[in-house]
């Protein structure tokens, strides 16, 4: 008889798994509505809309430290439930968002719960695996994320095919849908007990995360690398439009591409990453950003007509292998170098490298946008570069366990997820 000793924790990941799919299919229908979604539903001007969202990202940017300090008091899959029951009542909500201080409101709920989902999702992670069986499950969550996001993103455009604001209303009802069946997901996950942990290192908090050289360095390097992630879909679309004169419905088919590509090579992407040093495979991600922005700056110069689809494809590929190889180890060391008893603290600490990231990638892409053809793949190459030095730089600081995997752990990969 097959024992079922390992059956309880294949439940709990294919749970979390499931409540990542369901959730991101919900961000697929959100990210691409979400001034209409919010102009439809509200009646309010884009300029009061785009000034609100701003504000209520700034405000919930400001509330990630408490996120890092819920988490060590109540562990990750709370704050996770949490988080995702208050994108679910934002939704719901916006349809009755008629006036500005509603609205402004209803999105602060709503950024507050998006920004806390990502260190609560990677906290529970980090709780119910540990070693390979952690980069797994990191890699799986990933994936499967991708591949929501792209499901949301069909779902979003036909959605705007109704006719007047019922597409909107259905958007509203299916996104409270998605995240509170996400919630109800992670609930179902049994609460992991807390090891003991002692009242000196609690009292520490954010001063031992301030005093983490090496943690810090990390964090420093994915800021620079992260403008390589939010180049696909702030930057991009204005540049192949613009400069290389592809129609506007074309330029929808990189991001569908790589997305699709994310979703099928993220797992095995993260098995091979994983056999050498984290850092080491993190920053070669980088250079390989590095060079896809390079070529992305000669393409104006190099095709026309035809040509240009193929080469643009050709290039986008090449930049999504940079974002597999990097994405997997880069994520592993932030949750591998936290310490267990602050993990929440290390993790929203690292989660603000994102979040500052996206806040001011919009200002500073569109400048260099406007300067010219090649500034912004220049500057954006010199960062992702200096962001792979940081990273081989803090690799001789860390412990061992977190820049590879011992290979007692690599024996069982399947663990992850069966």
């Amino acid at each position: 008889m097959r024992s079922t000793s390992a059956e309880p924790g294949v439940r709990t990941r294919r749970r979390l798994i499931a409540a990542s799919l369901v959730g991101s299919i919900g961000d697929g229908i959100y990210v691409p509505l979400t001034m209409l979604f919010v102009h439809s539903l509200t009646g309010l001007s884009l300029t009061s809309i785009g000034a609100g969202l701003t504000a209520a990202g700034l405000c919930a940017l400001a509330l990630m430290p408490v996120t890092g300090v819920l988490i060590d008091r109540f562990g990750g899959r709370r704050v996770l439930i949490s988080a995702l029951a208050l994108r679910a009542a934002a939704f719901a909500a916006y349809p009755f968002a008629g006036s500005f201080p509603a609205f402004l409101a209803v999105s602060l709920v709503a950024a507050v719960g998006m920004w806390a989902s990502s260190p609560g999702q990677q906290a529970l992670i980090g709780e119910i695996a540990e070693g390979f069986a952690r980069d797994q499950l990191l890699a799986w969550d990933r994936s499967l994320r991708n591949a929501g996001m792209g499901c949301g993103s069909l779902a979003a455009a036909g959605m705007l095919a109704w006719k007047g604001s019922a597409g909107f209303l259905g958007a509203a009802v299916a996104l409270a849908t998605v995240f509170a069946l996400a919630a109800v997901l992670v609930a179902r996950i049994p609460a992991v007990r807390p090891g003991a942990r002692c009242p000196d290192e609690m009292r520490d908090g954010y001063r031992q995360v301030l005093a983490d050289r090496p943690y810090l360095l990390l964090t420093a390097a994915n800021s620079l690398i992260a403008f390589g992630y939010t180049t696909q879909a702030i930057a991009l679309p204005v540049f192949l439009t613009r400069d290389v004169g592809m129609p506007d419905a074309l330029a929808g088919v990189v991001f569908a591409v790589n997305t699709a590509l994310v979703a099928a090579l993220g797992v095995p992407a993260a098995r091979l990453t994983m056999r050498g040093r984290r850092t080491r495979a993190a920053a070669l991600g980088a250079v390989i950003f590095a060079l896809s922005f390079a070529a992305f700056a000669a393409l104006p110069h190099l095709i026309s007509g035809a040509d240009a689809l193929v080469a643009v494809l050709a290039v986008a590929t090449l930049y999504t292998a940079g974002e597999l190889v990097h994405s997997a180890p880069s994520q592993s060391l932030s949750v591998q170098a936290a310490p267990p008893h602050l993990r929440g603290r290390y993790l929203s600490t690292y989660q603000l490298s994102w979040a500052v990231c996206r806040t001011t990638a919009p200002l500073l892409l569109g400048f260099l946008l406007d300067a010219g053809q090649w500034q912004l793949w220049t500057v954006l190459a010199l960062m992702v570069l200096t962001g792979a030095v940081v990273l081989l730089y803090a690799e001789r600081m860390l412990p061992a366990h977190v820049v590879r995997t011992p290979e007692a752990t690599v024996t069982t990969p399947r663990e992850a997820m069966t």
